[in-house]
């Protein structure tokens, strides 16, 4: 059984107020409530995500404030649990990462944002973290990096949710 690491709590203000924070807004064919699904499905992200290898929905349905999700990324390089802190259905979500299986972080928190469009949605999608003091020099200097990946994720739920030879 692997050892989990606390982080401070992402909740309010504080995930804006992170040392680092990614955000990528991917405009997708598909209605809100498509999408929604997709972020809420038993297999989300690991559909539309090599980097992630597993979720596990701790919380039964339905979900809302307080759920809880564990996400493994790569085979066993970190798993992260999450709180729900904001659940506004079909249009947000916010959480904050409770704990996790590397001390890499003080605190993690995602925001998760849908707006409607004349064609589709827009997702917004906020990765916002504070590094521990140990790893935050190597952070920084993979920020870019790190952004770039965490685009990927966001990006690539276009696989679950657009129709085949749309091209944004």
């Amino acid at each position: 059984m692997p050892r989990w690491y606390t982080l401070n709590e992402a909740e309010g203000d504080v995930v804006w107020a992170a040392a680092t924070r990614h955000v990528h807004v991917v405009e997708l064919a598909a209605p809100p409530a498509a999408v929604w699904s997709a972020l809420t499905a038993n297999d989300a992200l690991v559909s539309w995500s090599p980097l992630i290898t597993c979720v596990e929905w701790s919380t039964p349905r339905p979900f809302g404030v307080g759920t809880i999700r564990e996400v493994t990324l790569g085979p066993g390089l970190v798993s992260l649990r999450e709180r729900f802190y904001r659940w506004e259905e079909g249009k947000r979500m916010t959480f904050s990462v409770d704990a996790a299986t590397r001390p890499l972080f003080t605190m993690f928190g995602e925001d998760l944002r849908l707006d409607e469009t004349f064609d589709g949605t827009r997702l917004t999608w906020t990765f916002a973290y504070t590094g521990a003091p140990a790893v935050r020099p190597a952070l920084k200097l993979g920020a870019p990096l790190t952004g770039r990946l965490m685009g990927g994720i966001a990006n690539g739920i276009r696989k679950v949710v657009e129709p085949k030879g749309v091209d944004r």
